[in-house]
């Protein structure tokens, strides 16, 4: 059974038919063509597919997408604005907290929305909040200096 869903995705709108059990990782990716939204493990443990709906970091992955007709939709590539990155993508490059970069979409997005909800979180916060989103290269150090840093209004580190 096909269905036709109206969804907001960084702020365009976008009339989409697809099966009615199409999870939103694959609308976002396959239909609407945004591939920064990773596909990693497939059971929403792994962060990689996150977006933000509403505001809140979500799992793409395990989210039917008829769930987001009628919600505000982020993906990373709705981050930017006018040519010029979030805080947290700049904060993420210079403080190195990106190697193979697979998981830093999901990671700088589930970032954005701790800081939104927590501006001045603790380091102990930080990592509690990113606990949802597996990276497999950095061992969290950089990104933690990143989220912390980028709660202090720094996008790089001190010289």
């Amino acid at each position: 059974m096909q269905v036709t869903l109206d969804l907001t995705v960084n702020g365009e709108d976008y009339r989409v038919t697809v099966p009615a059990k199409a999870l939103l990782v694959e609308v976002i990716r396959d239909v609407i063509g945004l591939t920064g939204t990773k596909r990693g493990c497939d059971e929403g443990v792994c962060g990689s597919c996150t977006v933000l709906l509403d505001g809140k970091a979500v799992c793409s992955c395990s989210l039917l997408a008829i769930r987001a007709q009628g919600k505000q939709i982020t993906t990373i590539e709705g981050l930017a604005k006018d040519g010029k990155l979030h805080p947290m993508q700049e904060a993420f490059i210079n403080f190195g907290a990106i190697q193979c970069g697979y998981c830093t979409p999901g990671m700088i997005l589930t970032s954005k929305a701790l800081l939104d909800e927590n501006p001045k979180p603790t380091e102990r916060q930080v990592r509690e909040g990113i606990m949802g989103n597996l990276c497999r290269c950095t061992g969290y150090v950089k990104i933690v200096e990143a989220i912390l840093a980028c709660s202090q209004g720094k996008v790089a580190p001190d010289a």
